[in-house]
Parts: C-alpha cells; structure tokens; sequence
C-alpha cells in the first residue's frame, strides 16, 4: 500500500481528490534497543510516530467530500516505516488516525460512520500482514453516540484494538462535553486506553442533535480559528489539547470514568503552566471545582504523556513539576518529521534524558512504560 499526504498554502493537513484520510502512526516503544546515540547511553529504548493517508470510499471518489487543493509532501508504505523503525531499533507502533480525524464532512453520520469502520478495519489488516510490527488505535465516529457505541465493542472484540484516539475536538464538540458522557462511560466500562491528540479549534454556531441523519437545513455552521498565518500545527494544535484536556478534568469525566486510561500527547502540551491557574480561578471567581492538588493527583495516576514533538530542553521541565518519569512514553514524529530531524531530535532527547535520569529510568521512558501500560 502507497498513501500519500498533502498540505495546503497555510500548512494545515488537507485531502485531495485521490488521497482522502490523513492518519498518524502513534508508536510507542515496547522491545529492541535504539541505536547508540551517546555515550552515556549505550543502549534504550525509542519508538516513533507518524501519518499517512488512505481511504478507498466512494464518497470521496465521488467528489461529494470536498477537500482542499495541496501540495504532496511525502509518501508513506508500512514497509517505509518498517525500514525506519530497523534503522532506529524500534521493535512496534501502535497506528492511529490523527487530524482531521474521520469527520471529513461535519454532521454527516453516515459517512463518519462508513470512514471510521473502513479505516479501523484497515489498520486491522495492516497489523495483520506485518505481526510483531505495528499494533493499532481505534478512531470512533464521533460525535455519533450510537455509532460510536457499536464502533467501540467491534474495535475491541473483533479487530482487536489495543485502544482508541480521539482527537481533542470532534467538529467543535470537545472531549469532557456533556454530550459525549455516554461514549466515555462505555469506554469506562471496557476500560480502554484513550489517545487524545489535538487538532484545529472548531466553532459551532448551536447545539445539534447527533446519530440521526444529516438535515441540511438543521446543520450548524462551523468556523476553524487560526487567527495566524502560520500553521495550525505550530500553536492551535497545543491550545486545541490543552483546552480538552482541561474540560476533560472541569467537567468531572476524568473523576467520573476511573477505568479509562488517558494518554495526553506533546508533552502535556500548555496544560502544565497554565494548571494552576484554572484550578484557582475556579474556586475563587466561578463557583467552586477542584483545586490543583487534585488535578495534579488525576494527571499523576490516570495520565500517561507522550514525547512527541520538542519536549527539551524546555516543555519537559514544566511536565515533570506535576508527573514522574514513570508516566512518559516515547513519540518521535515521525514522518511528519522527517527521518534525519527525528533522528537529531532522538540525539537531543538522549542528552537532556541523560542529564536527568539514570540509565534504567531512561529504559522505562523509552519502554518499559509503554509495556507496563499496554500490558506487553
């Protein structure tokens, strides 16, 4: 399989006409030693993590999902990424759908439904032709209560996903709404391991009745902010998982569902400095909520983070005054950044892991975390 992944002027992620569904190789590092990259560290152990592109849907062959002109970057094949993960000694990655997720077209169920069954169902099949190499993520077709219900057990007990990621907003719908409580108490129920990885911050005009079929003329309209003329990807993306997370934690979903097992990627984002501040203006100018010491236990126990993007020198400190090493696990990317940046980013991860840590904590952040969690 060859996919194929396109960017418009501004940066943003966007679909052409042939290739439709951008997806994200989340991997995490579970056995197999990483190539020596310092001298203080002989032997540990990464993982990466990706996207690519893929969807063989009719309604995109059709036209009828209208997607932005853009500029192919890169291709990407399993037998690429398995020759990347060779080069690096990464031994498995676990595949997830990353922005804009499966809602190509707002509101529209029954294609939401259709995209994420054929993808899960794909990734299924590629962990099945290359065993041992990459394991998967399930993407829900959110914000469909009753699809995402059904999507959640089929995922589970037939295609045998070791989780699910859900992207930080669901066509202006973020996780902790209370409109999504059913899905989070059944993944609860099923205690399943949920990735939230951000994307564009969405405005929907008023509320919608989801998991019925499209009425255009009870369609909201739905803005995507990106006030700069920068990439989404640089800042949004960051304010974007922020902000879920957080509601996830304000709006008591985190407290109320202890089963489930939340992977916050980036570093924990800007959530870290800006914790304190939520918890405080909570209580003091809005009512009551809780307090920090609170939200710092919840994030400490029922958190992992992953390393993707440029935690040192700088975010990892900000990380690590709220949650230990053990609670880490490693991202690389991967190949969004490309092979030769991952491994200069690999390099300065070793260094700034090698002032802080001993050589063991560094095996448990590179894997043995991620084993632990997913109980390899």
């Amino acid at each position: 399989m060859k996919l194929s992944l396109f960017r418009d002027d501004l940066g943003n992620l966007v679909l052409d006409s042939q290739a439709s569904l951008q997806l994200r190789l989340e991997d995490f590092g579970t056995e197999g030693f990483a190539a020596k990259f310092t001298d203080l560290i002989q032997s540990i152990y990464i993982s990466a993590e990706t996207l690519f592109t893929f969807l063989d849907c009719a309604e995109v062959k059709a036209g009828r999902v209208k997607c932005a002109a853009g500029k192919r970057t890169f291709e990407w094949t399993p037998e690429q990424h398995i020759s990347m993960m060779k080069e690096t000694n990464i031994t498995t990655a676990i595949l997830s759908i990353s922005t804009p997720g499966t809602y190509l077209r707002p509101f529209d169920a029954p294609l939401t439904k259709e995209i994420s069954r054929t993808t899960n169902v794909e990734l299924s099949e590629i962990c099945a032709a290359h065993p041992g190499h990459f394991r998967f993520f399930a993407s829900l077709p959110l914000p469909s209560i009753p699809d995402s219900l059904a999507e959640i057990d089929y995922a589970l007990d037939t295609l045998g996903a070791v989780g699910f990621c859900v992207l930080s907003n669901a066509n202006g719908i973020y996780m902790g709404d209370k409109a999504l409580d059913p899905i989070f108490d059944k993944l609860n129920e099923r205690k399943a391991i949920l990735l939230m990885h951000p994307t564009s911050c969405k405005i929907i005009s008023h509320a919608h009745s989801y998991g019925t079929a499209s009425d255009a003329k009870s369609e909201p309209n739905l803005t995507v902010v990106n006030p700069l003329q920068i990439p989404s990807g640089l800042l949004e993306y960051m304010f974007d998982e922020t902000r879920a997370v957080a509601n996830l934690l304000v709006s008591g979903t985190v407290t109320r569902c202890p089963e489930i097992r939340f992977i916050m990627s980036h570093a924990g984002c800007l959530l870290p400095p800006v914790l304190e501040r939520v918890a405080v203006a909570l209580q003091n100018f809005f009512g009551g909520g809780m307090d920090s010491t609170e939200m710092k236990r919840l994030l400490r126990e029922r958190f992992h983070f992953d390393l993707a993007g440029l935690p040192w020198p700088d975010m990892i400190h900000a990380l690590l005054r709220i949650v230990g090493p053990d609670r880490l696990v490693y991202g690389s990317d991967y190949c969004w950044t490309p092979l030769p940046l991952a491994k200069t980013l690999i390099k300065k991860m070793d260094e700034g892991a090698g002032e802080m840590w001993t050589e063991d904590t560094i095996k448990e952040v590179y894997a043995g975390n991620a084993k632990k969690l997913f109980g390899l």
